[in-house]
């Protein structure tokens, strides 16, 4: 089945959706206005849903009028920006400072929204699909909250999938794999604590700045010396903020970092060399060490049944010649785990890249390719004509 010619010929009402929610990017937890136009469309719809899920997310429910079947599916879309200043001088550019979408939440929002449209004027599956609107995916763990607000009490569901624009991916193409597709991410804190002074006495100093770089050197034998090759790892310091001026040793340095890892063990054994280096090493030089690690996103892993069934719904959208069915994890983070840690899905990625395409989400030139609209939101549909036939 190739795209929906229905899909394609709203194809310019979705891009006009797609924009205006690109003109009014709104960051974790905040997404009022999102909310609002979201819920607009589902009422002009006749769509149910509830709102206020983890303050302003938003769970409408579909049912199809073929049999009698109890079997619920979700379909997820995450909804906020980043706090990025847009610098991009487009009509449709954002009207919020400091907020954009970078990472093409606008998009995903409106390939729900197209989805919802569609399967309400054609109910003909058996069964129901909620379909998952969803604050702060970027770092503020939305669909954990959700789950914490209740999700999947009031809206059970035997299988949920999500679905992400990716730019490194060719448009007219999906990418997705079984097991692990995007890593865990942890924050690392690290606060080394010496006795500051005159830099021309240093001797009379703990030299916190000299105690830091031995430690920060020494992290990176982690994934190196550490855990087993064969293993996936990624231990990246980020911050290193010391001192006021250029005769003064400071008090402390402090430290900040990411740990990216996809199993469970690897990511215990970081963690517990991550204490052992930071605290011995400042124990050598008398200095004392502050640990903080930060829990973050669990691994997002797709179950194998779900993978196969997402790789082949979008087989029948594209042809199976443009769908890598077991493509190389992301080292990036996903929201979405916390929802397949409790539900058996998948994750798949919908490629965007053509010429004007090919900027990196999150970065400040990024935008949603609006020609992929009629692709994403066709998988969608078709996912749910499959799951409940």
């Amino acid at each position: 089945m190739p795209v929906l010619n229905s899909i394609t010929e709203i194809s310019k009402d979705m891009t006009e959706w797609r924009r205006h929610l690109h003109s009014i990017p709104e960051l974790c937890f905040k997404e009022y206005k999102t909310s609002e136009f979201i819920s607009s469309k589902l009422k002009e719809w006749g769509i149910k849903h509830e709102t206020k899920i983890a303050k302003t997310g938003i769970v409408a429910q579909i049912k199809g009028n073929k049999g009698n079947s109890n079997k619920v599916i979700g379909l997820r879309a995450d909804m906020d920006a980043l706090p990025i200043q847009e610098p991009n001088e487009f009509d449709y550019k954002s009207i919020h400072e400091g907020a954009s979408h970078k990472c093409g939440h606008d998009g995903h929002t409106t390939l729900l929204l197209g989805a919802a449209k569609y399967l309400s004027e054609n109910p003909d599956f058996d069964g129901t699909v909620n379909l998952i609107f969803q604050p702060a995916e970027e770092g503020g763990g939305g669909a954990n909250e959700m789950i914490k607000d209740g999700l999947l009490d009031k809206f059970p569901m035997s299988q949920v999938f999500g679905m992400h624009n990716w730019p490194d991916v060719p448009k007219g193409k999906f990418s997705i794999c079984p097991g692990p597709i995007m890593a865990a991410v942890d924050t690392i804190q690290l606060n080394i604590i010496g006795r500051g002074g005159h830099a021309a006495m240093p001797h009379q100093t703990i030299d916190p700045i000299i105690i830091a770089t031995q430690i920060v050197n020494s992290l990176q034998t982690i994934p190196s010396r550490t855990i087993d090759p064969i293993d996936t790892i990624v231990l990246s310091i980020t911050q290193f903020h010391a001192g006021t001026t250029h005769n003064i040793i400071p008090d402390n340095v402090f430290i900040e970092g990411t740990l990216r890892t996809f199993s469970t063990n690897v990511r215990k054994q970081a963690i517990t060399r991550i204490e052992e280096i930071t605290n011995n090493i400042s124990k050598s030089f008398n200095a004392k060490a502050e640990i903080n690690i930060l829990d973050g996103y669990p691994a997002t892993v797709n179950a194998d049944k779900e993978s196969n069934i997402a790789a082949d719904t979008a087989s029948e959208i594209v042809g199976k010649e443009n769908v890598e069915y077991n493509m190389r994890p992301i080292m990036g983070s996903e929201d979405f785990s916390f929802m397949l840690n409790n539900v058996p899905g998948a994750f798949i990625f919908v490629g965007q890249g053509d010429d004007q395409h090919k900027v990196p989400c999150h970065h400040s030139q990024y935008d949603f390719n609006d020609d992929i609209l009629p692709i994403g939101t066709s998988y969608w549909i078709k996912l749910v004509q499959n799951l409940l036939r």
